[in-house]
């Protein structure tokens, strides 16, 4: 081999073998046309993707869901018991009824929350039911953000702008989570993406 085709050669397999050492890169998810970062700053904080899936009720496809987390989580309990800043984003795929939207989260806590703790979280869900009951509707590509600011408390935002004070409980963070990751989520499809497990 000619001492240039030999440089040549080995130049080629050190850059390779440096491309296999570096890291690999989380990729950007797309789900039902929805884009979901790899990553986000919530607080100050870099928050990985978890998780994203659709919401499907009966054929149809109601809004996509990405769940950030500042650590890999793959159980419910894993998830809720992450410590930092955390992220539920959701788009919306189809018109809906905003306020008809809050009474199926409330009922998603319900079905997912104790009767002792559920009554604690009342004035809660009726503060958080006037959040999107104000919006009338939501339209497809319209997006709200659920997130847990620790020292803060939970904050609702709606199309980027936040509703009103934080909900200062760290249990009705908790209690929104398992609308999704519960006992009895409101998609188990969903559930089961937004803990990162493959269909």
């Amino acid at each position: 081999m000619r001492p240039v085709n030999f440089f040549r050669s080995l130049l080629a397999s050190t850059i390779a073998m440096c491309l296999l050492a570096l890291p690999a890169q989380a990729q950007d998810t797309d789900v039902g046309g929805v884009r979901h970062p790899a990553s986000v700053s919530v607080q100050g904080t870099n928050l990985q993707l978890n998780g994203a899936g659709i919401r499907y009720k009966a054929v149809f496809k109601v809004y996509a869901a990405g769940l950030y987390l500042n650590q890999r989580a793959d159980t419910p309990e894993a998830v809720l018991a992450t410590t930092g800043p955390k992220r539920m984003h959701i788009t919306m795929l189809r018109e809906i009824d905003a306020n008809e939207l809050g009474k199926l989260f409330t009922r998603g806590v319900e079905d997912n929350t104790q009767k002792g703790e559920y009554a604690r979280l009342v004035p809660g869900l009726i503060r958080m039911g006037e959040v999107f009951s104000a919006h009338k509707k939501l339209m497809p590509g319209d997006t709200f953000t659920i997130d847990w600011l620790p020292g803060q408390g939970t904050v609702i935002a709606v199309k980027g702008v936040a509703q009103g004070q934080p909900f200062k409980e760290p249990e009705f963070f908790q209690a929104l989570l398992r609308i999704w990751l519960g006992k009895n989520p409101a998609d188990h499809l969903l559930k089961d993406a937004l803990l990162g497990k493959k269909a």
